[in-house]
């Protein structure tokens, strides 16, 4: 089984512009992405794909594979897509299962990786899975650069939204809060389908691209973990992040 992870990083992000290269305990934000999630034994390989040769240039200086990408990409599954038909190419074979890893999320780890890719190899009808995790409290739930995420009996996706979903506004504060963890593996095929298709409703609505899935009514695997995960979307997310992994076990196989 051929199952490779790509991590698209571009510097324009309009919210933290030049965040893949923020420093993180001396080393940029986008090499402890990609330092990370080598560890997964399930890779065949890791690569980073981006439009910006700062990024390029810093994962081949430290030995990391990067292929460059098209600067129009909107969405970072048109760029996985393209580095995944690069590689492809380069290699020779075809990759059965592509994992679109963020990077902007520092602190996921091989074990996440691992139970994201599991339920594909495990169910061959299954095209896409997600993870998800518990929300730590109330000013977390209703951040509108959380993801929140809602699931049905199966733990198949039901809705995904930037709102704190479900409601706490008719009495029932008790609720179940849980948020996307932005580690996706896609079939192959799914990948290039996928990015076919045209944006969604719903999807363009919430600012969600896991929406278009299930507009299309495609389920979404939903995989439980209990680590905690956030990703940098801001200057006091990074700040926080560093805090956090101050404490890492990780960190130290790395970082000497």
């Amino acid at each position: 089984m051929n199952i490779i992870g790509i991590i698209p990083a571009r510097m324009a992000s309009s919210r933290f512009p030049n965040k893949p290269m923020a420093d993180i305990l001396g080393m940029p934000m986008i090499g402890h992405c990609l330092k990370r999630s080598l560890m997964c034994n399930m890779f065949s390989d890791v690569y980073v794909a981006t439009c910006d040769k700062i990024i390029y240039d810093y994962i081949e200086s430290i030995g990391g594979k990067a292929i460059m990408t098209l600067d129009t990409h909107e969405r970072a599954s048109d760029r996985t897509a393209e580095a995944m038909l690069k590689i492809e190419k380069k290699i020779g074979e075809k990759i059965d299962i592509v994992v679109l890893l963020q990077g902007d999320e520092p602190m996921t780890n091989d074990s996440m990786i691992e139970s994201a890719i599991k339920p594909l190899l495990d169910d061959n009808n299954l095209k896409i899975t997600n993870l998800y995790a518990t929300i730590g409290s109330i000013e977390e739930f209703e951040n509108p650069n959380e993801v929140k995420v809602v699931i049905d009996r199966e733990s198949n996706a039901l809705y995904f939204s930037r709102e704190p979903i479900p409601s706490r506004k008719k009495g029932i504060t008790d609720v179940p809060m849980f948020k996307q963890v932005c580690v996706i593996p896609f079939k192959r095929d799914f990948l290039l389908e996928y990015n076919e298709m045209e944006q969604t409703q719903l999807e363009i609505i919430e600012s969600v691209d896991m929406m278009r899935v299930l507009e299309n009514g495609i389920k979404i695997k939903m995989v439980y973990i209990q680590e905690d995960n956030f990703s940098v979307d801001t200057q006091e997310d990074l700040e926080n992040v560093i805090e956090l992994m101050k404490k890492d076990e990780l960190v130290k196989s790395y970082i000497k």
